[in-house]
Formats: C-alpha cells, structure tokens, sequence
C-alpha cells in the first residue's frame, strides 16, 4: 500500500476495512487487554482476601495494621493511545516499493483506526526537522480518523500549520528532529500507552525516559529495510544515502558486511535498552504485511 501516493482518506478507508475484519474474526478483545495492561485508577484500601493478587498488597498499611490490605483498582472506561512519530531523513531509505516511512505510517494509521473502532482516545505528536506537529488526544471514529489523516498527509520538512477550527493544537517549532518529551508527559493521563515510532538509530535514551517509563506503558515499533538487516549479494551496487542525499556504491566487501553487523548490533542493543520487555516493541520489515504483524503482536502479548 503506498502512503504517500494516495489521499489520507482513501488509505484510511482501506485501513479500516483491514482493522475491523482483523478485530472481528482474530483480535476480538486482545486489542483492549494488551494496551490496557494494569493501567488502572486506584480506588481505596481493602483486606486482602484468598485469590486476591498479591501484586495488589499494600505493604506498607499491611505492616501498621499487622494484616493483609491490598489496593483496589477502578478499571479505566477508556485507553488513552499517544502516538510519537520521529520523522527523520533515514525513513526515506527504500531498496524495495516502499520506503521505511511509508511502512511505518501505515502501521500507526492501522493502531489509530484500531483505537477508533475499539473507541479509546487517541494524540500524535509527530516530530520532524522542521518542527513538530501535536495533536491532543480526541475520541470517537470521525475525531481519531481525521487526526489520523493528519499524521498521514502532513508533509515532512515544514511545520503544519494549526487548523483554526482546533485552536487547541500546538505546533512545537525544532530546528532539528527532537521530541519534546517534557510536555508530552504531561500530554496525556497517567496509565495511557505511549506508542514511540521511529528509526531508532544507536543513541542513549533520551533526557526523562525513565520518567516516561514510569508515567505511562511505554511500546516502541521500528521499521527495516531488509538491506539493513543483510547486504545484498554480489557484484557492487549503488544505494541512496538519504542522510547525505546521494547515491553511494558498495562493494559489498567483508569489511562492509562486518561494519554493518557491528552497526547492528549496536543499534539492537540501545533498542532492547529502551525497551527492556520483548512484548513492549514490534520490528518488521517493509516487506512483511503490517496487519499479521501486529495481530501477532497482541497475540504475544496476550499469553
């Protein structure tokens, strides 16, 4: 499916046929548990009973009162879903019909149409080199499909401007590709899912991280190209550079192949350091089918 060539609208609609067939006959309500995790309201103490989860105990009113309490939870009506989409020039690498960024909006369109048709709410903030656009969490189908066909259609490099209809949107002018992780913590209410989408070159983790971590379930999904993951083989070839905006050849010599692997490595290893638990990040490559990867994610998620 490509993106970029059709109306936000159109690949949204084909979306939603997609998610609403996958809700009906695979997903059912795994979509609903996976987010919402232990994301829940606290409510009041109470004694802890046989079959209670321990996980619930209050320890310390356990230790004053010398027996067991644990803490109730009231169950949110709704998961609030906070898209962060870091835009950057290495999403324009494509060694097939689809670019990385292609790719990956087309998978946080597909969880925002999810987040309609199971009715939660639903923000983006989508960071680029020419400033970064947000969206505040919205419900309801309309709401969430035209913040989605804002996300889709907002064209990279410059700052979308504000719609006057909306005058609570704020754009966030960068001179470079940042996130403004302080005031997205505070951008939605505590327990929602944050959903961090993006390259994810080798980096440390960003200034706040753990606070983010604490405040919300934080998920991380990446796009490959399957050039990144193995050189192809034989004679040299030439590869678009979008960092540097030129073609470049590639002998594709054991030192090319060993650098590569080193780089790799090295870019998995600050993955897995921002997002320790496996169930919490999803890396496919712009050849699978997004859908079945994402069925296979709240699948996984849900044992």
């Amino acid at each position: 499916m490509q993106i970029l060539d059709s109306s936000p609208f159109a690949v949204l609609r084909q979306l939603e046929w997609r998610v609403r067939h996958a809700v009906e006959n695979v997903l059912s309500g795994e979509y609903r548990s996976a987010f919402r995790g232990r994301g829940m309201e606290f409510d009041q103490v109470v004694k802890y009973e046989f079959g209670d989860d321990v996980r619930d105990i209050d320890w310390n009113v356990t230790a004053r009162l010398g027996e067991p309490y644990r803490k109730k939870f009231v169950e949110e009506r709704e998961v609030t879903l906070l898209l962060v989409f870091e835009d950057a020039p290495t999403l324009d690498f494509g060694s097939g019909a689809q670019s990385k960024r292609e790719a990956l909006l087309e998978l946080a369109g597909m969880v925002m149409v999810l987040a309609a048709v199971n009715r939660d709410r639903v923000g983006f903030a989508r960071a680029h080199p020419g400033g970064c656009l947000f969206q505040e969490p919205v419900r309801g189908r309309g709401a969430i499909l035209q913040a989605a066909a804002r996300l889709l259609g907002s064209e990279v490099g410059r700052v979308v401007p504000d719609e006057p209809s909306n005058p609570r949107n704020e754009t966030f002018a960068r001179s470079a590709t940042t996130i403004p992780w302080r005031f997205l913590a505070r951008a939605a209410p505590k327990h929602s899912v944050l959903l961090w989408l993006g390259d994810f070159p080798p980096r440390p983790a960003p200034e706040g991280w753990t606070v983010m971590q604490r405040r919300y379930q934080t998920m991380g999904f990446r796009v490959d190209d399957p050039w990144e993951r193995d050189l192809p083989r034989g004679d040299a070839f030439a590869a678009y550079d979008p960092v540097a905006g030129r073609l470049v050849t590639l002998e594709g010599s054991a030192g090319e192949r060993a650098a590569q692997a080193a780089w790799r490595e090295t870019r998995d290893s600050a993955w897995r350091e921002l997002f320790p638990d496996p169930l919490s990040r999803l890396v496919v490559t712009t050849e699978e089918n997004r859908l079945d990867a994402l069925v296979r994610f709240f699948h996984a998620r849900m044992k």
